[in-house]
């Protein structure tokens, strides 16, 4: 599905990402994980197109990226939805620009703004949403376009604990209902064991994976997954190898 092989980038002379080497298969939720700064948002703009390697190849679906690629589709930390449009008109947007007729496109828009549990917000614009439904109406709005690739960078970071555990709640549901591939960044070890299939530790300095790890939690998955002893046992080796990468890189920067 995702292939990339010996992907190095760099920025100012500052080489963020060595000779990476990373397969997602069909259907996987890939989890990177790692310090601020070891290249987890660069690898997903790699994969989206947004950027170019230095060198190295990216595949998606067995065609090598060289733009932005429809095959891919980024949620971000900021929601970045038009203020001037309706949840039903942002979500609607991607297909518009395909050239899809309103009559095409709306029932599309509303199974996954039901999808999202927004229905009864529709026809609000985002000053009326809170932080929570303008993210759910971002993710409804990449799944409209049916990409092959959902790429998640730090969604839930901005909001509140509560807020998030629902959101999570809501991606696996989405996750488990439409299989869809799924890369998604956070600094969270516990979102990602919640949430993900497999996990990707990421050391810094230069960025690079130091540690692929199958997420063998039972699905159908809830928050409730936390509770249990193989979590806590996860828990506790990935944070063992992430504070390593940690303190490396702050040896590093002294």
């Amino acid at each position: 599905m995702i292939r990339l092989a010996g992907v190095s980038k760099s920025y100012g002379g500052i080489t963020v990402l060595d000779k990476v080497d990373l397969e997602v298969r069909r259907g996987e939720f890939l989890v990177l994980l790692g310090a601020s700064g070891c290249g987890k948002s660069t690898l997903l703009n790699l994969m989206a197109g947004f950027i170019a390697p230095d060198s190295g190849s990216i595949a998606v679906n067995g065609k090598p990226v060289t733009d932005v690629t429809a095959a891919c589709g980024m949620v971000f930390q900021q929601y970045a939805l038009f203020p001037w449009r309706t949840v039903q008109e942002n979500v609607e947007f991607g297909l518009k620009m395909r050239g899809m007729s309103r009559q095409e496109r709306a029932p599309i828009a509303r199974k996954y703004i039901e999808m999202v549990g927004l229905k009864q917000a529709a026809d609000k614009y985002p000053h009326a949403l809170s932080g929570g439904m303008k993210q759910r109406v971002s993710i409804a709005r990449v799944l409209a376009n049916d990409p092959a690739v959902m790429l998640f960078d730090e969604p839930f970071a901005a909001l509140d604990a509560m807020t998030r555990q629902v959101l999570q709640d809501q991606l696996l549901s989405i996750y488990e209902q439409s299989g869809k591939t799924i890369v998604f960044i956070t600094h969270s070890i516990d979102e990602a064991l919640t949430l993900s299939t497999r996990m990707a530790v990421m050391g810094s300095k230069p960025g690079r994976i130091v540690q692929d790890i199958h997420n063998d939690l039972p699905h159908p998955r809830s928050a409730d997954v936390q509770l249990s002893p193989r979590f806590v046992e996860l828990k506790r080796a990935i944070w063992e190898r992430v504070q390593e990468e940690v303190t490396r890189s702050m040896e590093l920067a002294v």
